[in-house]
């Protein structure tokens, strides 16, 4: 009798590999909503090249905002590296493991270059920003920039590889394929905005706004791909 009534309840409870997969079938969704909620709180960053005052007034007088912000970054960075490892699993389960290799790859180099980039905007404001060296803090704020242009590369990586693999694998239309695929290049390009000014430089439009929206639609259709895929039983989670 108890043996019975413990097959029958296992399923539900937070101990198997079915709830830990669904579970984290659901990151991606979780990334998309606190990635918006940081970047509301996080607030506009100076541009290239701003003025020392400008700098003093985002860093110093934002500090708190700032700090809670990278914390809550940090956090969400989980939520992206289990929402690939959860593509990853869903991929090999489809025998597009290499596919799945990539985009766990992928994710791990995009979220090494986030984290920096997450580091350098707390460091300015716990304390380098307070030091009053402008000529430093005018240099780390552009490099954050840089930061913004070069992470391009491996979200357009990570965006192609859940494309090329779901649509290998069956799961999503030629439609949707084909608008994947322009996604891939249009995160390409924005590897490439270099401009001094304007909507394509490493502050311009495209940069702050193109590019992140292109990744948090992507993982929401991806996340609603993975949800309705019912999981394989494995004892991998």
């Amino acid at each position: 009798m108890s043996a019975s009534t413990t097959r029958m309840t296992a399923p539900n409870g937070a101990n198997t590999s079915v709830f830990w997969d669904h579970f984290w079938r659901t990151a991606g969704i979780q990334f998309a909503g606190l990635f918006i909620i940081t970047a509301f709180i996080y607030g506009h960053q100076p541009q290239v090249g701003a003025s020392a005052d400008a700098l003093a007034a985002f860093y110093s007088g934002e500090r708190t905002r700032i700090l809670i912000a990278a914390a809550l970054s940090g956090l969400n960075l989980l939520n992206l590296l289990w929402f690939a490892a959860a593509l990853r699993t869903t991929l090999a389960d489809a025998g597009q493991d290499g596919w799945g290799a990539a985009a766990a790859a992928a994710s791990t180099a995009f979220g090494a270059l986030l984290l920096l980039q997450i580091t350098v905007g707390a460091a300015l404001a716990y304390s380098i920003a307070g030091s009053g060296n402008g000529i430093l803090i005018s240099g780390l704020n552009d490099f954050a920039w840089a930061l913004g242009v070069l992470i391009s590369f491996p979200r357009a990586m990570l965006i192609m590889s859940g494309v090329f693999g779901l649509w290998r694998a069956g799961l999503i239309s030629k439609a949707l394929f084909t608008i994947g695929v322009v996604g891939v290049v249009l995160g390409v390009l924005g590897g490439t905005t270099w401009l001094s000014g304007g909507l394509w430089a490493p502050d311009g439009a495209y940069s702050r706004f193109v590019s992140p929206i292109l990744l948090l639609l992507w993982v929401v259709v991806v996340s609603r791909v993975l949800l309705t895929r019912s999981p394989a039983t494995r004892a991998a989670w």
